[in-house]
């Protein structure tokens, strides 16, 4: 039987991208249930890319020049930077092999909290046409808010998966995903994605 669609824009394919965000060696299993997250991460790219949609990856990793530029004011990157954790050349920061990128998928190393304030993401999703977002991450209440509200700012129409974004903090997960992101975003499962993918 098939998963009903909720009333929800339809998706444009070749006008779309999937945001993988911080499915990362180091902070997959900071999620609860990590594994099957990664499955289901793993089964929303395919079924984009089969339809011909992009795939971006993002990934939180500092140089040491990074490092160096972070402000003590910040309170939470001044931390990291002290610490001269998650270079950018460490296993910890690599994209997880099960969702490793392929040709012709967009890459970009943030070094703050959102995909898009520290890189040239929105310009490459400009340069490809791209007005509608996928978003999966880790963790709902760091990446997957900070790029949704920039995202929103930017008249980006915007998708949130519901079960492919995870938070160490179950109640603030559940806020965001039942209370904040609808007001901003169309916020739907993967089988409802694997329909609206199928949907002409």
């Amino acid at each position: 039987m098939a998963t009903p669609v909720p009333t929800v824009p339809a998706l444009a394919p070749e006008r779309t991208a999937l945001l993988a965000m911080d499915f990362q060696n180091g902070i997959l299993p900071l999620a609860p249930e990590p594994d099957s997250l990664l499955v289901r991460v793993k089964d929303a790219i395919a079924d984009v890319r089969a339809a011909g949609g992009t795939i971006g990856h993002v990934r939180v990793a500092f140089t040491q020049d990074d490092w160096e530029a972070v402000p003590d004011r910040n309170k939470s990157f001044s931390a990291i930077a002290a610490a001269k954790a998650m270079h950018h050349e460490l296993d910890a920061t690599q994209i997880h092999e099960e969702i490793a990128p392929q040709d012709g998928d967009i890459i970009v190393r943030k070094i703050r909290y959102g995909a898009m304030s520290t890189t040239d993401l929105h310009e490459q999703l400009a340069n490809r046409g791209i007005d509608t977002l996928i978003l999966a991450g880790i963790s709902t209440s760091g990446v997957v808010l900070s790029t949704l509200m920039e995202a929103a700012d930017r008249d980006y129409r915007v998708y949130v998966l519901s079960d492919c974004v995870a938070d160490r903090d179950p109640e603030i997960h559940r806020v965001l995903v039942d209370k904040v992101f609808p007001t901003r975003a169309h916020v739907i499962d993967t089988a409802v994605l694997h329909e609206l993918l199928r949907t002409p």
